[in-house]
């Protein structure tokens, strides 16, 4: 699964520990490394040339000036080379004494495009690098390299935080996107390399469609309430959007473990409720673990995003090493919980019945309804068991 690994060396404690990482998956995974560094010489030659209107009278001559620029720019970069040479010796010499198949390489440019660059024409499987390099400053949480190259590549990423091996827990987060399926059989992979466990997390949020619908509240006129049904309306909403997201990500996650069951392993799963980003963070404090996997977009993706918002927030303030997937994983063909969701059949009866319910929250309805109805034996939907199951959920 990862065959081609490129990691970014900057001689810093991150690409220290991203080197160490990145061996230690090689000699599970088999993999080829490829060590790169990036130096700017023509960032150095610009510089130089805008100071030079403060160099002294004596070098001003254009005859000596040009001098001057053909030393600078030759000490500059035979400097950076050097330099470059020697961070890429440290990566070799790991490499080697571990018995990992490595390679190195050296660009001019600007970093973060030129790793970019590097990523895509050779079609790595992994790009493994420390979450802020030398340039890193108190309170930073993540540097811009590392975070323009996460955006931009479209390959997994693994952003090296801590010292910790993978030999602790891995969680995952699943709502049921390609991306996070994808990442579910990487972390799958990884356990089983390394030998430990995996937790599938999903979050539902019913809150800000509460907020949402409960904010119509303060802009709709007398009149159009009246036609809205407002308030006949709030409760069910609230108790159809809960149970029916609910129902949901529950499902994504019996789909995770006949996922992980398939693959002959066991899987842990925590249904959570609330900002995604945030739960998982309180779920990542409680739990320790040594990696968290996370999608790169969500089950909201837009077309225009180079990152998902709860991915780019993981990212920033996971404790833990955070693994951006890529990847896409279709779902399976025949899914547990999608055979037990088949719809029962509905008569007319109560299909004009359901369309008195607002169209956002009239699938949720149809959903919490099938629900009641299979729960107690009954073969299709009537205007009938929907009064019942109105009473009896208390909508």
């Amino acid at each position: 699964m990862f065959e081609r690994f490129l990691v970014p060396v900057d001689n810093s404690p991150y690409s220290d520990l991203s080197i160490e990482m990145a061996i230690a998956m090689g000699q599970k995974f088999g993999s080829h490394l490829v060590g790169c560094h990036v130096y700017a010489a023509r960032l150095h030659d610009s510089r130089f040339r805008q100071m030079e209107a403060g160099l002294p009278d004596r070098y001003q001559e254009e005859g000596e000036l040009q001098r001057q620029r053909q030393v600078h720019d030759s000490l500059i970069t035979k400097g950076l080379q050097l330099i470059s040479d020697s961070y890429l010796d440290v990566f070799t010499t790991k490499c080697q004494q571990a018995e990992v198949s490595c390679q190195r390489r050296v660009i001019e440019g600007t970093n973060y495009v030129e790793l970019m660059k590097e990523a895509e024409a050779n079609k790595y499987d992994l790009v493994v690098m420390g979450i802020r390099g030398l340039g890193a400053v108190e309170g930073s949480l993540v540097g811009s390299v590392c975070e323009r190259v996460a955006r931009r590549v479209r390959c997994d990423v693994l952003a090296v935080k801590t010292a910790a091996p993978l030999n602790q827990d891995i969680v995952v987060a699943v709502d049921g996107s390609v991306q996070s399926r994808a990442g579910l059989k990487a972390a799958l992979n990884l356990a089983k390399s390394f030998h430990t466990e995996v937790e599938a997390v999903s979050v539902f949020d019913p809150h800000f469609h509460t907020v949402a619908f409960r904010s119509l509240a303060g802009v709709l006129s007398e009149e159009a309430g009246k036609i809205f049904r407002f308030r006949e309306q709030e409760q069910l909403h609230e108790e159809v959007i809960h149970q029916g997201l609910k129902k949901i990500y529950q499902g994504h996650l019996d789909e995770a473990v006949s996922l992980a069951r398939s693959e002959g392993m066991a899987l842990k799963t925590t249904l959570l409720e609330g900002k995604p980003f945030q739960q998982i963070l309180k779920h990542l404090e409680e739990r320790q673990p040594s990696l968290l996997v996370v999608g790169r977009f969500g089950i909201h993706r837009t077309d225009d995003l180079d990152l998902g918002s709860t991915a780019e927030n993981l990212l920033r303030l996971s404790p833990c090493h955070v693994l951006i997937a890529s990847g896409e994983a279709p779902a399976p063909e025949t899914a547990p919980h999608l055979a037990e969701a088949v719809a029962l059949p509905w008569t007319r009866e109560a299909e004009t019945r359901l369309e008195n319910i607002p169209v956002f929250a009239r699938a949720m309805a149809r959903r919490a309804i099938d629900d009641y109805a299979r729960r107690h034996g009954y073969t299709e939907v009537t205007p009938e068991i929907m009064t019942e199951a109105r009473g009896k959920m208390g909508m």
